[in-house]
């Protein structure tokens, strides 16, 4: 507002001297005393504005304040608060507004404002039109204060071009135009629309300063004008981007109907049925809307928004946060039409439904006989996601599920289900005995049956597993085979080795070792005729030894 008020009123009252003639100038002298003091607070609110250092936000007093004074707005503030305007009135007994530009430094202010409005508005494209608009107009009236001072500087009603008699158009009869404060600015205004929108019905310029004036304001408005079209037309193209894209999937799907031949009928249907996605702005999916988010982002939201529906499912009341906060994630919106079947009797059961917005009605198979009615928070479907053991109706559905009017569900899935039940085997077990003392109370459940059923996906992981200590039990007796077949050659090498040193027969040259050698081949022959196998004994040579 500070920053506002000198944009708007400095300029008006150093060219419109009027403003503040006679008594008016102390009404004015207290309002720039007022938002001085509006800039004074801002200083010392900055010095204690907390800053971001390592990712951590520093809220020390000590260290903003310093921060502050380092920074160069300081110096930007400290010199758009220093009162040129009321010392010079001092000095010069007479109010000095032009010397108030140095309030205009604090631009950064205007726009920082202007950006996080835009950031936290609920209706940017709206915002971002009155933002040009504003613009506008403040071009405008700084505009329109410069050709008055022109016109002034020149010599009021000197020529047809500036601001006097000469440039007012005729008037009827009986009608007169007084010169007021408010004809000159209105005047001056208006010349200042005709100019900077290019329309240039405007009376011709007479001297050098007033073309110099004209030429500068048709430049500035042809970059203007084409800067307004640019920003007019990117907001009502953003305005419109979402309904553009939905009519092309909307088109799609036409296309597709009209070559596949499809029944004018059922076309119709899904027409109706891309209305009522549209009328209650159901467009985009969550998935898509959210997936820019980072993880914990996306699950806070889902939290925030289906945390209170996923509590009113039975097995689901008394789990742990952590697994709800996985399965919030996984539910999916889908719309179904008037007399569109969520399920049939016998059809197997792969997800589970939350009634969000609509009623539906469970009939029997005639369709036409109603057994009961389901309206908003209602839950069906999540014993067949559970495949329990025992169950007498298996996964299959029990009951033709019809939708009244346009109904809007939650679904969880069957197998995202048991996705986060893997990393919950407490949990897991909890939500089947909950299941099973469902099926109990309506004697659905078979007391022979195991505990708890495992499902393919199990099973595999099962058989993975002991393919994998198999192939470890393996690779263990592979590479101790390995190991003994080197020792065992080791080994073998190292006696071979100590063998070569030995001698197989021993020889001798003494007679006395002929004759026992004759005496030994004697007794080898008496034995070898007696049929019996003769070792030789290997010993070392003496010269060895």
């Amino acid at each position: 507002m500070a920053y506002v008020y000198n944009l708007i009123v400095v300029i008006a009252r150093a060219v419109f001297y009027d403003i503040a003639a006679g008594y008016l100038w102390f009404p004015w002298m207290l309002l720039d005393v007022f938002f001085d003091f509006i800039y004074f607070l801002d200083m010392f609110i900055r010095s204690r504005t907390g800053f971001l250092e390592q990712g951590l936000l520093v809220r020390d007093v000590g260290r903003t304040t310093k921060a502050y004074i380092k920074s160069t707005q300081f110096r930007l503030d400290i010199c758009s608060f220093f009162p040129v305007d009321l010392i010079l009135m001092i000095i010069f007994r007479r109010p000095q507004p032009i010397y108030r530009m140095n309030r205009l430094l604090r631009r950064d202010r205007i726009q920082k404002f202007m950006e996080q409005t835009e950031t936290r508005s609920s209706m940017p494209n709206i915002f971002r039109v009155a933002a040009v608009v504003w613009y506008i107009c403040v071009i405008i009236h700084w505009n329109a204060c410069f050709y008055f001072l022109i016109s002034e500087s020149v010599g009021l009603g000197s020529d047809s071009w500036v601001y006097g008699s000469k440039n007012i158009q005729s008037m009827p009869p009986g009608v007169s135009v007084s010169d007021t404060l408010a004809r000159r600015y209105i005047y001056s205004f208006y010349w200042s629309t005709l100019i900077l929108t290019t329309i240039g019905e405007v009376p011709w310029p007479q001297q050098n300063i007033e073309f110099v004036f004209v030429t500068l304001d048709l430049m500035c408005g042809v970059l203007i004008f084409a800067t307004i079209v640019g920003n007019v037309g990117t907001m009502i193209s953003n305005m419109s981007a979402a309904r553009a894209e939905f009519q092309t999937k909307m088109d799609s799907i036409k296309q597709f109907m009209e070559l596949r031949r499809v029944s004018k009928a059922l076309e119709v249907r899904v027409i109706k049925w891309f209305d009522y996605l549209w009328d209650n702005k159901q467009g985009l999916s969550d998935q898509q809307v959210l997936e820019v988010l980072p993880d914990k982002l996306q699950a806070e939201i889902a939290m925030h928004v289906h945390f209170e529906t996923l509590r009113k499912v039975r097995i689901f009341q008394d789990c742990e946060a952590g697994l709800l906060a996985e399965l919030v994630l996984k539910l999916k919106l889908q719309v179904f039409s008037p007399g569109d079947f969520i399920c049939r009797k016998g059809d197997i059961g792969r997800e589970m439904y939350i009634v969000k917005r609509g009623k539906l009605q469970v009939v029997a198979d005639d369709g036409i006989t109603v057994y009961a009615t389901l309206i908003e928070g209602a839950v069906f479907g999540e014993l067949s996601i559970l495949n329990i053991a025992g169950s007498k109706n298996g996964n299959r559905r029990t009951a033709n599920v019809r939708s009244v009017g346009y109904t809007d569900l939650f679904v969880l899935n069957k197998t995202d289900l048991w996705t986060a039940l893997r990393e919950y085997p407490e949990a897991r077990k909890m939500l089947i005995q909950k299941g099973r003392e469902i099926l109990r109370k309506d004697n659905l459940l078979d007391e022979n049956a195991p505990e708890e059923n495992k499902t393919a996906e199990e099973i595999a992981d099962e058989l993975q597993t002991n393919v994998r200590l198999l192939q470890q039990k393996i690779a263990r007796l592979v590479a101790e085979r390995i190991s003994t077949d080197e020792k065992l050659k080791t080994r073998i090498g190292y006696l071979e080795s100590k063998l070569s040193k030995y001698e197989v027969i021993t020889e001798s040259s003494t007679e006395e070792s002929d004759d026992d050698d004759d005496q030994d081949n004697s007794n080898d022959e008496e034995n070898n005729d007696d049929g019996k196998i003769v070792e030789k004994i290997i010993v070392p040579s003496k010269k060895d030894v």
